[in-house]
């Protein structure tokens, strides 16, 4: 036997040091996640890359290798296809209405729910009733209820409002209002999408401020009562510092959530009347097209427009939040 391989097992023989056994230990738990999130998400995300960058159709997909054709067409037909730019600041428009509409919501609720009454507790469960329901279900109600036909929306609109008929809200692309003797048009479908996704996902932001405002001292705000402070002055000055570091985390959250949306969108109006999302673009690529490609492609550019605007805000935003909180 050599020196070397003497030397080989004399250490294989070696009893393992504390400090190995845990990081061995360590590695044994970390294992199955590592594996699923492999699996389930590394995987899937390295193939819609290659697709992106292959002349891919449905009918041939069973067929192809890993490495196929590479062709930057998918990525010109995206860009040159009809609709393309407009159904991306749709979907930007949507994201941040949507986010600043549910955050704003649950903090109104948050704030009115804080202090102890009868019947809180059946009302702040009742508060999460929009999140928890199943989304075919809320949707159709929702259809139900703005159907110009036979909707609760309009018929209380044509009794309390005066309307002599109710708008198709989820059919009509621009609609015109008369407001202070001045004349113009809104995206009502786009609108009315921007308010299911602010009722449906309050809940979410309204958990998050409710815990954080319960857990602010009373102190602060009776010091601040005694000094002579009025109500919004003790929200801006005292609570809302308070909450900006869940604010931050909430817009972020929020934002990613909708930017990616689809299936509200489309239970709701199928991307029409002006509501056609970039991931209803990539849906009907997908479906309509066959072309998985295309369709890959589509999805890449949304993760990476996604990943340019959230640089941005933590870039110039995430930082100012900080040091106000």
């Amino acid at each position: 036997m050599t020196t070397t391989e003497s030397r080989a097992v004399r250490r294989r023989d070696r009893p393992l040091t504390a400090a190995q056994r845990e990081n061995r230990a360590g590695l044994a738990f970390v294992a199955p996640t590592l594996l699923v999130v492999l699996v389930v998400v590394v995987l899937p995300i390295a193939w819609t890359v290659l697709l992106a960058f292959q002349d891919a159709r449905l009918v041939d997909i069973q067929g192809m290798g890993l490495l196929g054709d590479w062709t930057l067409e998918n990525f010109a037909g995206v860009f040159g296809s009809p609709g393309f730019w407009t159904s991306l600041v749709t979907t930007l428009v949507y994201a941040v209405g949507g986010t600043a509409g549910s955050i704003l919501l649950g903090l109104v609720a948050a704030l009115a729910l804080r202090r102890p009454f009868r019947g809180r507790g059946p009302l702040r469960a009742a508060m999460l009733l929009p999140y928890v329901a199943p989304v075919v279900a809320v949707a159709f109600v929702w259809q139900v209820a703005l159907s110009p036909q036979y909707g609760v929306v309009g018929e209380w609109g044509r009794r309390f409002l005066g309307w002599d008929q109710a708008p198709a809200f989820l059919s009509t692309r621009d609609h015109e209002v008369s407001l202070l003797g001045l004349d113009f048009e809104i995206p009502l479908a786009l609108l009315t999408v921007i308010a299911f996704e602010t009722w449906r996902y309050f809940p979410f932001a309204f958990l998050f401020l409710l815990a954080r405002l319960q857990a602010v001292p009373a102190t602060l705000e009776e010091a601040a009562t005694v000094d002579g402070a009025t109500v919004s002055q003790r929200f801006r000055y005292v609570l809302l510092p308070q909450l900006m570091p869940v604010i931050a985390l909430l817009c972020v959250l929020r934002f990613i959530m909708t930017f990616n949306k689809f299936d509200d969108v489309y239970l709701l109006t199928g991307g029409g009347a002006g509501t056609d999302v970039v991931a209803v673009r990539v849906y009907d690529f997908l479906t309509a097209r066959y072309d998985v490609g295309a369709a890959a492609a589509q999805a890449l550019v949304l993760a990476l427009v996604l990943v340019a605007l959230l640089g941005l805000y933590f870039r110039f935003f995430a930082g100012r939040a900080r040091e106000e909180a």
